[in-house]
């Protein structure tokens, strides 16, 4: 399997195990997530924003042994500690896309099924034309931080590409903590009351026939910007080692991923 194919492996069998049970329940799955999901979801955020608050100062450690390290001898075990840190948060944005990749295909098929049936059979379903959004947001949110770490973001700095890597490093440090970073958060930040509102209702399609998962698309604006800080604070870990001459974990394979 390629990276990522587990976790959607893992997704897609749970998901299909609760619908057997919700089925040979007659509804059970359906009528306990009504009445307890939206509790549950909103303690696990409350929980998740404070673990997300008290690990925010970590974030400021690459800008520290960045600056730091040019001129002082800091300790070994700091920078091993970095290097574990892009090692895990590199391989955790490559699984998330990995996984996200496959809805590229997704819509390849679903818009062809949507053509074929509403110019051929003059039919057309509302779920699977909801189902372009939902694949096509996915695609491009989840896949975002691998963007970043390839360097498939588009740049407008035209003088980035003759830099030398110090260079390069500088430009990455500051702009994960001038521009990446502080996006991140605030639409971040923003996004939280508009998560709170659709995980209260488990808000659904305003079509009768359209798809009831409207609060998972929305969640995925979150975790785009969680995704974005973590590949931000890789990106300024590794530009904070070539600043103070430390060798940094080698990039993943730019590899394509064939679907």
């Amino acid at each position: 399997m390629r990276t990522g194919d587990g976790l959607l492996l893992a997704l897609i069998i749970l998901s299909l195990g609760l619908v057997l049970v919700d089925l040979a329940t007659g509804g059970a799955v359906g009528q306990w997530s009504g009445g307890n999901l939206p509790g549950i979801a909103r303690t696990i955020g409350v929980w998740l924003g404070r673990i997300g608050v008290w690990l925010s100062p970590l974030l400021l450690l690459p800008l520290f042994s960045g600056l730091m390290g040019r001129f002082l001898g800091l300790p070994a075990p700091l920078w091993s500690m970095q290097r574990g840190a892009i090692v895990i948060l590199d391989g955790l944005t490559e699984r998330v896309a990995g996984a996200a990749r496959w809805f590229a295909l997704g819509l390849v098929l679903a818009t062809a099924i949507i053509v074929i049936q509403r110019y051929v059979f003059g039919y057309a379903s509302t779920k699977l034309a909801e189902s372009v959004i939902y694949m096509h947001a996915g695609l491009f949110l989840l896949s975002s931080g691998s963007a970043l770490l390839h360097g498939g973001h588009v740049r407008v700095d035209v003088f980035y590409a003759r830099m030398t890597e110090r260079g390069k490093a500088w430009i990455d440090l500051l702009g994960s903590y001038l521009a990446l970073m502080p996006m991140s958060a605030l639409i971040l930040w923003s996004s939280t009351g508009y998560l709170n509102s659709t995980w209260r209702v488990l808000e659904s399609s305003r079509e009768s026939d359209g798809l009831a998962f409207v609060f998972l698309l929305k969640t995925a604006i979150p975790l785009f910007a969680v995704l974005m800080i973590l590949q931000g604070f890789s990106m300024a870990a590794r530009a904070a080692m070539t600043l103070a001459g430390q060798a940094s974990p080698a990039l993943p394979a730019a590899t394509e991923q064939e679907v």
